[in-house]
């Protein structure tokens, strides 16, 4: 038997087994007692709740990786992949844009067959636990929009990758590196100013309480803020949070209106000091590094499967192909994936400990920080006692529980000065 095939369907089958096995342990950790913690906000109804929609986010989760599973492998065993390389070969196109019809087909393809778990998530799960507040007119509009952007600046690129493994020899794949590097880093330029305000109004942060105690911090620390926006992110759920987008001169920090709503202005300061501590430690640059050299590593070795005969003859395809080659060696590397996805996934739980510890020293309050990260746990309804295997296959943030731990233990220290911003 092909060896190919045998160890892509290996592979295949135990990424989904880990995380099922990950998502099953997730559900059995959950613990019907408050965590002492939480004992001042959770009442037994209101935990019984967050636990409720863990269940039932994750019971949709597992349906619906399932479901991919199952297409997958009858897509593939029945000789799919084959059917639809003959097909796209047929139009009697060059190898560029038969290879973008395959690509097309077959992640729109993908797109329209998840769509039902995507509608069930916003209009079932989230509207059951009260947080949906998206209509079916801006989910519809999202969804073209989504469509748009992955026209003007997915199917650009992929354009250029295929034309550059087709025409530019054994260095394609480098060539092909800094392609994906100048678009992931034109991508961080557009996103803040461009692409999220598509989705999301961004508006200045208005004048008052709020504003001034975040100026003075951000005076105290040394912190240009200059992109500090309140976004309507209640258009679409009562779910808050705040994120640090960009670099540079199009760096943001934006909370969501529904954050605003909820938090004394303390809390708030403490939360957007979090946000700073992402910045000040250069979070966005490292996270952009390291995801450059993964896709570097990809990329090298896809140039190496990408000559092997038996790999296209293992997903009933005559002969190799550059686009075949790119969903192929996807399936071939989903164990290394999961590999660099769990430490990706470490990287971020460490920083997000880093921003923590930085808005705990540089506010003098962890207790500040820790209030508003149990109030948003209790909005949000979070599961509170995950499971640690879970937590190291999918929690890109730490468990809420070792976090406010964290800030416990740590010392009251006299606001840091920070260096001065680049």
């Amino acid at each position: 038997m092909n060896a190919y095939l045998i160890a892509a369907l290996a592979g295949v089958i135990v990424v989904e087994t880990v995380e099922l096995g990950g998502t099953l342990l997730n559900l059995r950790a959950l613990d019907p007692r408050v965590p002492a913690e939480f004992a001042d906000l959770f009442d037994a109804e209101t935990y019984r709740r967050s636990q409720e929609y863990t269940r039932a986010r994750t019971r949709l989760g597992i349906v619906s990786a399932l479901f991919d599973l199952a297409v997958l492998l009858a897509f593939w065993l029945a000789g799919g992949f084959g059917w639809l390389d003959g097909v796209v070969r047929s139009l009697g196109a060059g190898p560029v844009w038969t290879g973008l019809a395959f690509l097309v087909i077959l992640f729109a393809a993908r797109g329209i067959l998840e769509m039902p778990f995507s509608i069930w998530a916003v209009f079932v799960t989230e509207e059951r636990f009260g947080f949906n507040r998206t209509s079916p007119g801006t989910f519809i509009l999202d969804l073209v929009k989504t469509v748009g952007l992955s026209a003007a600046l997915e199917v650009p690129l992929a354009i250029a990758f295929l034309a550059l493994f087709e025409y530019t020899g054994r260095f394609a794949w480098i060539y092909a590196w800094a392609a994906v590097a100048a678009f992931t880093f034109l991508i961080q330029l557009l996103a803040p100013r461009v692409i999220m305000p598509l989705f999301n109004k961004f508006s200045p942060l208005e004048d008052g309480e709020l504003k001034e105690a975040i100026l003075a911090y951000a005076r105290r620390v040394d912190f240009p803020l200059k992109g500090l926006f309140s976004i309507d992110a209640s258009r679409r759920s009562t779910k808050g949070n705040a994120f640090f987008t960009g670099f540079g001169r199009n760096k943001r920090i934006a909370l969501f209106d529904t954050l605003i709503k909820r938090h004394s202005t303390d809390e708030l300061v403490a939360v957007l000091a979090h946000e700073v501590g992402h910045y000040r430690k250069r979070h966005v640059f490292v996270r952009t590094i390291v995801s450059a050299l993964e896709t570097g590593l990809f990329l090298g070795l896809f140039s190496v499967f990408l000559k092997q005969v038996g790999l296209f003859e293992a997903f009933g395809v005559d002969g190799p192909s550059v686009y075949a080659g790119i969903v192929f060696v996807a399936v071939l590397l989903r164990p290394l994936q999961l590999v660099l996805s769990v430490g990706a996934a470490a990287l971020s739980r460490h920083n997000e400990r880093q921003a923590d510890s930085f808005a705990a020293t540089t506010t003098g309050r962890g207790d500040l920080l820790a209030a508003g990260l149990k109030r948003l746990s209790k909005d949000n309804l979070t599961n509170l006692t995950p499971h640690p295997f879970y937590v190291v296959l999918k929690y890109s943030h730490p468990p809420v529980l070792q976090r406010l731990r964290a800030l416990e233990s740590s010392q009251a220290a006299p606001p840091e000065r920070a260096q001065p911003a680049e």
